[in-house]
C-alpha cells in the first residue's frame, strides 16, 4: 500500500499549505489519477479542519460570510467580480442586500473560497428600498410665463 503524502491537519500553517496545494491542483487543466486522488483527499482533510475549527457562526448570513471572506482574502468587489466573471454592480447589490445569491454564484463563490455551498445557501432578507412615487408629468399643467408689469408713475 502506497503512503499518502498528506496527513490529518493539526496546525493552521498546515491548513493554509494544504489550501494552497488544493488550489494549485484544481487549476491544472488535465488532471491525472494521482492529482485527482490528491484533490479528493485534500478536500476531505480541509473540510474536516473547517468543521472542527469553523470560525463562521452557523447563524451568520451568506452576505456577512462573503464580506468576511473578501476581507480575509483582501478582495474588493471589482476584483471578485472579475474572478467570478460577473458585473461589479451584481457583487455590490449582493453585498448591500439588494440582490440574492443565485445558485451559479453560490457555486462559484464556494469554489473560489473553498467553503461548503451550504454556508452560502441560507435564507436572508433583502432590502427593498421604498420607491418614491412617480410623478406623471403628462397631466401636469404648465403655466404661461408671467409678464412683467411696469408701474406707471
Amino acid at each position: 500500500m502506497e503512503a499518502q503524502p498528506y496527513k490529518v491537519i493539526k496546525t493552521i500553517t498546515q491548513y493554509k499549505e494544504y489550501c494552497n496545494l488544493l488550489e494549485e491542483l484544481v487549476m491544472v487543466k488535465k488532471k491525472n489519477t494521482q492529482q485527482q486522488d490528491s484533490i479528493e483527499l485534500l478536500t476531505l482533510l480541509i473540510e474536516k479542519w473547517d468543521e472542527e475549527h469553523n470560525t463562521f457562526s452557523k447563524a451568520a448570513d451568506p452576505v456577512e460570510l462573503l464580506s468576511y471572506l473578501m476581507k480575509e482574502n483582501k478582495l474588493k468587489a471589482i476584483d471578485l467580480a472579475g474572478e467570478l466573471e460577473v458585473s461589479k454592480s451584481l457583487i455590490s447589490d449582493i453585498l448591500h442586500y439588494r440582490r440574492a445569491l443565485s445558485k451559479d454564484i453560490i457555486r462559484k463563490l464556494a469554489d473560489r473560497f473553498k467553503v461548503s455551498q451550504e454556508l452560502l445557501n441560507k435564507p436572508y432578507k433583502l432590502i427593498t428600498p421604498g420607491k418614491p412615487p412617480v410623478k406623471d408629468t403628462r397631466m401636469t399643467p404648465t403655466r404661461a410665463p408671467r409678464k412683467k408689469l411696469s408701474k406707471a408713475l
